[in-house]
């Protein structure tokens, strides 16, 4: 997000991305997604947080983008992960960069090594998420997402770790464990009923997958293409490649016959 100056020569953060429409006195408004992204998935563990999103994005009901990067780094302990309108997500990506430059520039420690202290938390990311949010919703013109924030506050002693959620009205809660799309219907019970505090990483992580799973066999929009991403207050975010989890459709619910139809006509 690009710097406005205010009267008086104060600079000020605009409320949004700016268009070389305005320029031109023009408008435009998204009026329904179109290029979207399904679930993301996020669950605390301990000493960390983990996102977990699948990399398709469908154009309407078409599987058309296979390598759709939805979980990003806002900055050194802050992990964003997104569903919903994929242009609208890069936008929220370039508006969160910008921030993250505008920090880096007006702070003291420019020339020095950055030692995290001023860079804004994950809680103050997803604070100024939920005002953008509630910004553009009010202007009629939202933001067609709803977004996961995790992290840790390095400017705090205790270092807890932290996960919100926003959504494109400007709702915002946080939680133990989270999910978007689908995954709030299919996953979060899962989530919720598998959670601990005590969580370790390989199991935090085998809960994502199996969630992730689930959605692939219900969720005609979802991949078994994920991408899986934590952050610590040790390693900062880390962001993994992509990769394929294994999946089964020996269940006897996927190769029945359905409607009494003989085996064969290619339906089920």
């Amino acid at each position: 997000m690009s710097l406005s100056l205010a009267p008086g020569g104060s600079a000020a953060r605009s409320s949004g991305p700016s268009s070389e429409l305005d320029a031109l006195g023009a408008s435009e408004r998204t009026s329904r997604p179109i290029v979207t992204g399904t679930s993301v998935l996020g669950i605390k563990y301990q000493g960390g947080v983990m996102l977990a999103a699948d990399t398709l994005c469908s154009y309407g009901t078409m599987a058309k983008y296979k390598d759709a990067r939805r979980l990003l780094e806002a900055n050194s302990g802050t992990l964003i992960g997104g569903g919903g309108e994929y242009s609208d997500f890069q936008a929220i990506s370039m508006m969160l960069k910008a921030n993250a430059m505008e920090d880096r520039c007006l702070s003291d420690s420019l020339y020095d090594e950055d030692d995290g202290t001023t860079e804004e938390s994950a809680k103050e990311v997803w604070s100024y998420l939920r005002a953008v949010m509630y910004n553009r919703r009010n202007k009629m013109n939202p933001l067609w997402n709803d977004l996961l924030v995790a992290g840790f506050d390095k400017k705090s002693k205790d270092g807890k770790p932290f996960l919100g959620f926003v959504d494109k009205i400007g709702t915002a809660y946080e939680d133990d464990c989270v999910a978007t799309g689908f995954g709030s219907y299919l996953a979060l019970p899962i989530l919720r009923e598998k959670y601990r505090p005590d969580l370790e990483e390989g199991e935090a992580r085998a809960l994502l997958e199996d969630c992730m799973r689930v959605l692939f066999y219900r969720d005609c929009r979802a991949l078994n293409r994920i991408q899986i991403a934590k952050v610590t207050a040790e390693s900062g975010v880390i962001i993994h490649e992509p990769y394929e989890i294994d999946t089964s459709w020996d269940s006897e619910a996927f190769v029945q016959s359905k409607g009494g139809l003989d085996e064969g006509d290619g339906g089920w």
